[in-house]
């Protein structure tokens, strides 16, 4: 199994990071506008990506899987791309001092594949949205996200 792993540093309390990741409202304002569903434990939430045109690029479905407030959040993505299926994002949160440090991993994939590398390299882009939409009010989830490279 092959693991994805971030560690960012955001200047907000805890629960503030916690709704960015565990809210309908929250994910859209970092990761992608197109997201609707259930973020009640259990519950299952689809995002939709598209290039800034409207057309759609990919869709997933995820359950949010684990919530402890202001302490961790795990999603498990049960719909998606086929690499990510049955892989899980979990989100740990640490307070350390006037900054709550992020530990984030999208865990369980089969092997370490170019896709991989695509998605790493995303989900650091997509956490310094996170940052960013709490410390200064404005995230850039997709489609305004930074493109970098041909597959988005």
């Amino acid at each position: 199994m092959v693991d994805i792993i971030h560690r960012i540093g955001i200047k907000a309390p805890l629960a503030e990071v916690y709704d960015a990741v565990a809210t309908i409202p929250g994910v859209a304002g970092w990761w992608t506008r197109d997201t609707s569903g259930s973020a009640e434990p259990g519950g299952r939430v689809k995002v939709v990506f598209r290039h800034g045109d409207g057309h759609e690029i990919g869709q997933m479905e995820f359950e949010m899987a684990e919530l402890e407030p202001a302490r961790a959040v795990r999603w498990r993505f049960v719909s998606g791309p086929p690499e990510w299926l049955g892989t899980e994002a979990t989100f740990d949160l640490i307070n350390d001092g006037e900054m709550t440090v992020l530990l984030f991993g999208h865990r369980g994939w089969q092997d370490a594949v170019e896709f991989t590398a695509h998605c790493s390299t995303k989900w650091a882009v997509f956490l310094l949205s996170l940052r960013d939409l709490i410390e200064t009010g404005r995230g850039s989830p997709a489609p305004d996200d930074l493109k970098i490279d041909n597959w988005n």
